[in-house]
């Protein structure tokens, strides 16, 4: 009963830290009402979905991922394992698992950075040459 109420607490702390996240994330930018035309006929606003449009939404969607939720909850847990083997006093369980809490919170941030190098291997693979920084990809899509 106290592990389901330890869950529950934590599941409804992170939802109020997160849900904010989630409400001002717009992953997809495009097609969001009438479309504009100048002149010339090209779109200049609330253009029609397009093929470049899906993987910007896949480059904010990976950017989300890794910064707002990956990383906080890396830290969290980074700051927590910590802690545990500060607060230990000589507890060897407790020291335990403060340092699994801290390997297993490395770990993870590791592969989720390393994320990028499988990302920029399959684009790269694929022909897209665009690569601007290591932390993110810039996709410009031009209409036509």
């Amino acid at each position: 009963m106290k592990k389901i109420f330890l869950s529950v607490t934590l599941f409804c702390l992170l939802s109020i830290i997160f849900v904010p996240f989630l409400a001002t994330a717009a992953f997809v930018q495009c097609g969001n009402g009438t479309p504009i035309y100048d002149a010339s006929g090209s779109c200049t606003s609330n253009c029609p979905c397009g093929i470049c449009d899906f993987f910007k939404m896949l480059s904010t969607i990976y950017s989300f991922i890794v910064w707002d939720i990956a990383m906080p909850l890396a830290i969290i847990a980074i700051v927590i394992g910590g802690i545990m083997m500060m607060i230990s006093a000589g507890n060897p369980d407790l020291m335990g698992k403060g340092k699994t809490m801290l390997k297993t919170a490395i770990i993870g941030l590791v592969l989720v950075l390393g994320s990028w190098i499988i990302i920029n291997l399959v684009l790269t693979a694929i022909g897209y040459k665009d690569i601007s920084t290591w932390s993110s990809f810039s996709i410009n899509c031009t209409t036509p």
